[in-house]
């Protein structure tokens, strides 16, 4: 079953969740003003699904049903997959700046990877437990929000160590029927507006952990499990030209012996296979991040493009207008062909999964995460001071002054005074406001921060691979025979199994190029 983002926001009715918003209990998530923007955001995965123009990278099968399903709950089995869910990503992001629901992708394929090599290796039977929990998500046609990231408490310490040991999510009781579990969830993306959670663990464990090494599935209105969450966006002001409509919320969830039945339990303390769950699903999430950040970049493109036009100016006549848009340009395709990049070169996993490539993945996303402040920057230098200097909506409206800034505030003759007030009023809400700064702060850190981008991507490059190519070179003399070394001493790329690279494809992949697509256009 497909949803409609009306369908969707009707079955979040089925849930009464327990959520607090800015220290109010939330008695209705679907009708509750200030997640608005986060369910429409959300909402917008599920009409993308429906609509002729995005179905090719919005949908795909699932190859153990033969089902139809949302590629935000599928699978990826090939490369071709991993490509298109960056379009599919980048597609949803160009519209809601960050439509949130690619998680529940990231997460699925890290489990279904996961489960699989636990079960091989210890005889375990998680992995049909989780099949069998995909494809009840896949027909209800589940958002499902990942919980990660723990409080932490004390980072110097260990889980077991921490004075609180709520500081981390673990088990606490384990019966025949189940486990409950208690523990924070600190950073959990659009939890209230979810239709379930699903808890992994967020480092590597020692034996020691073992009773942190957890991974479940509950519904969002669990007893025992409290949510406490921003408001999305900035519904409500007058000035959120965009993010009063579309925005993002992450809650802290709270498990207070919260009981889960042992068919929503993959892991539960197998301490050893917290570390590959957790860099599995740092490598899917990452390259997905970079298809959202892409999709918000042309919101920075396009909104530049159109504030010069409206200040009466022409970047193709300014060099300096046309460098910073080249260069605003250059940051954002820059991290996105690192995306496809991971997606081309990606691996199948034996559990028949395919895997971006890390190093890639890595790459694209510290350097979205770093360039971020760069890409406002550059937007702000071609925009202008108007975009925080203008008035307030209210402003315009007011008989004693509206005339008046009218007047004085238009640019070209051809560009209305309001039509310029509207670009300047999105660029600076999507960058200057709360909005912008918690969508750079969330950018720097959601999918880990640079520093653990950094790790991997030093861990995982063939580095040994270039020092033996360098003494190869000294030792037969740089000059010497430069094209005939046997094919065993020539070093390999990043992604590239074999001396001579993988081999690609026959054709190029059928993956609609969905960038630049006009909202709405269906």
């Amino acid at each position: 079953m497909l949803m409609s983002s009306a369908d969707y926001r009707e079955s979040l009715r089925a849930y009464r969740p327990r959520v607090f918003v800015q220290g109010s209990r939330v008695e209705s998530v679907p009708d509750e003003p200030r997640l608005a923007p986060g369910v429409n955001a959300v909402g917008v995965t599920y009409d993308f699904a429906r609509s002729e123009r995005y179905r090719p990278v919005a949908t795909a099968i699932q190859h153990t049903s033969g089902s139809t399903v949302n590629r935000f709950l599928h699978i990826n089995r090939t490369t071709d997959d991993l490509l298109a869910k960056l379009e599919y990503t980048r597609a949803v992001c160009q519209e809601t700046g960050c439509a949130m629901r690619y998680l529940t992708m990231d997460g699925f394929n890290a489990v279904w990877q996961t489960t699989h090599r636990m079960d091989e290796e210890n005889g375990t039977d998680y992995h049909p437990r989780f099949v069998d929990y995909l494809h009840e998500a896949q027909e209800q046609d589940l958002t499902v929000g990942i919980a990660m990231t723990d409080a932490k408490g004390d980072r110097s310490l260990r889980p077991h160590e921490q004075p609180n040991p709520d500081a981390y999510l673990r088990v606490v009781e384990r019966r025949p029927a189940g486990i409950v579990v208690s523990g924070t969830k600190a950073i959990v993306t659009s939890a209230p507006y979810v239709h379930h959670l699903l808890a992994l663990p967020g480092r590597n464990m020692l034996e020691a952990d073992a009773d942190f090494a957890v991974a479940c599935a509950v519904p969002v209105d669990a007893e025992g499990l409290t949510i406490v969450a921003r408001p999305a966006g900035r519904p409500g002001e007058s000035g959120a030209v965009f993010s009063g409509k579309y925005g993002q919320t992450t809650g802290v969830c709270i498990f207070d012996r919260v009981f889960v039945p042992w068919e929503r339990v993959f892991m539960c303390g197998e301490w050893a296979f917290a570390d590959p769950l957790t860099k599995t699903y740092a490598a899917h999430h990452r390259q997905t991040c970079i298809g959202a950040r892409a999709g918000f970049g042309d919101l920075l493109i396009g909104a530049g493009a159109l504030m010069i036009e409206a200040n009466g100016l022409c970047a193709s006549r300014s060099a300096p207008l046309r460098d910073t848009m080249v260069e605003l340009i250059k940051v954002v395709e820059s991290f996105y062909a690192c995306g496809v990049a991971a997606s081309v070169y990606g691996t199948i996993d034996p559990s028949g999964a395919a895997e971006p490539e890390a190093v890639y993945a890595n790459i694209g996303k510290l350097l979205l995460s770093t360039k971020i402040y760069d890409m406002h920057r550059l937007a702000h230098t071609v925009s202008g001071g108007l975009i925080v200097a203008l008035p307030t909506p209210e402003d315009d409206h007011n008989p004693e002054t509206g005339a008046d800034l009218a007047e004085v505030l238009t640019g070209r003759p051809d560009v209305p005074y309001a039509k310029r007030a509207a670009v300047a009023r999105f660029i600076e809400d999507i960058t200057a406001s709360y909005a912008g700064g918690w969508m750079s702060v969330i950018s720097l850190h959601g999918g880990g921060s640079p520093e653990a981008m950094k790790g991997e991507i030093h861990r995982r490059y063939p580095i040994a691979d270039r020092k033996a190519l360098v003494e190869r070179l000294i030792d037969r003399g740089v000059a010497a025979g430069a094209g005939d070394a046997a094919p065993g001493e020539r070093a390999a790329q990043p992604g590239q199994c074999c001396d001579t690279g993988c081999e690609l494809p026959a054709a190029v992949p059928v993956v609609p190029k969905l960038t630049g697509i006009a909202a709405g256009d269906d």
